[in-house]
């Protein structure tokens, strides 16, 4: 016979399981209906668009694990809930993930499992997605990618190339094709930076006089240079010990021929476009500080009266007050010019070490040991007191 339940034990208690067999329901529906897709106005796409257009991104994870961490979802679920909000407003919300695919977190993971990148990181992916949809996250699935994608890195490559054939306008302050400063130089409109007509240089040097102009160019820069990982780092990458936060390699600062983007050229549209924003005061201060917008003047000493293309640049924002210095301190990474004393080169497994104080030398033991003090115990203590001094500390 079956005995009657106890009133004090609910008939459904809602326990994790249950709860785990809720939402996986609700993430399959969601996922059947397209619940989290957003449409195009074109395309496969297509579909009915709300007015209102949002778009969020995260900051896509790096599939050097085999699966996410907790810090993850930490940022993950705060856009979810932004996401959300909007869109239940009638807001057509685009909110998808990518993979960062590339660079040393994948390279290194392979490295320690032995496998190869592509097969390593993908697998890491599939997972990475699993998780995801065991988060719930309203994210379009059609649109996620990664960064080794094919049709992804064809349009980074093409970026490059429409930044590299470009130059910046100071007068318009916009890009321009460089074909149009190429233009301006044959035409005469423009002259060379050393005033010599275009007609006058050779091929060497209008390919040198264009390439200083273009917003992609490379140039010859202190860098941290780390060989056990062939490759250059950021400074958030190297440890205050002087080695590489992947792998704990040492890591030495030295020059090298780098990439580098004309991004100072835009400065001033960078922060003048801040106020356009709806972020925080905070953030925009520390954009602000980032981009470290200043005026003043470019002053250059000469160094040596017989020589006149060597000289020391300075940049100050007070160059009223340059009469009143009496000497100036070059930064370790300036780059010397031809005939300078050359910086040494470390030997030592760490940038610390060259850097160090070289240890005092010590006194030579002596040849033979000192012969011991006699003394003679007279029955009393005497105590010594300190030589009074009028010197005062300065």
């Amino acid at each position: 016979m079956q005995q009657p339940a106890d009133d004090a034990t609910p008939q459904h208690r809602y326990t994790a399981e249950l709860a785990g067999r809720i939402e996986r329901r609700w993430q399959e529906l969601w996922s059947e209906r397209g619940t989290f897709n957003a449409p195009n106005p074109v395309g496969d796409l297509v579909g009915e668009l709300p007015a209102d257009k949002l778009f969020v991104q995260d900051m896509f994870p790096y599939p050097s694990g085999s699966g996410l961490h907790v810090g993850h979802p930490l940022g993950y679920i705060a856009t979810d809930v932004f996401a959300r909000y909007h869109r239940m407003h009638g807001h057509n919300v685009l909110h998808t993930l990518g993979y960062d695919a590339f660079g040393l977190p994948a390279e290194q993971y392979a490295v320690q499992t032995g496998t190869h990148p592509r097969t390593t990181t993908e697998s890491n992916i599939e997972n990475m997605k699993r998780q995801l949809r065991r988060l719930g996250l309203g994210h379009d699935e059609r649109r996620s990618l990664a960064t080794t994608d094919v049709d992804f890195y064809h349009w980074t490559q093409w970026i490059f190339l429409q930044i590299f054939n470009a130059w910046y306008d100071i007068d318009l302050k916009r890009a321009r094709p460089i074909a149009e400063l190429e233009a301006e130089f044959e035409s005469g409109a423009r002259t060379a930076p050393d005033g010599r007509s275009w007609t006058a240089l050779d091929a060497s040097e209008r390919r040198t006089v264009i390439d200083s102009y273009r917003l992609v160019y490379r140039s010859d820069s202190m860098v941290n240079w780390c060989p056990g990982l062939g490759t250059v780092l950021a400074n958030e990458e190297v440890t205050a010990d002087g080695r590489s936060d992947r792998g704990n390699f040492p890591v030495f600062r030295k020059h090298l021929q780098q990439w580098m983007m004309r991004i100072t050229a835009y400065s001033d549209r960078l922060v003048d476009d801040l106020e356009f924003l709806d972020w925080p005061d905070k953030v925009k201060a520390m954009q602000r500080n980032w981009i470290g917008r200043s005026h003043g003047a470019q002053v250059r000493f000469g160094v040596d009266p017989a020589v006149d293309d060597v000289a020391i640049e300075v940049f100050t924002t007070r160059p009223d007050t340059l009469f009143g210095a009496t000497y100036v301190t070059l930064a370790p990474s300036t780059s010397w010019s031809t005939g300078w004393p050359r910086a040494r080169t470390p030997t030592t497994s760490t940038p610390a070490g060259p850097a160090a104080r070289p240890p005092r030398p010590r006194p030579s033991p002596p040849t033979a040991p000192p012969s011991p003090r006699r003394r003679t115990w007279s029955g009393r203590r005497t105590r010594r007191r300190p030589a009074s001094s009028s010197a005062s500390m300065r």
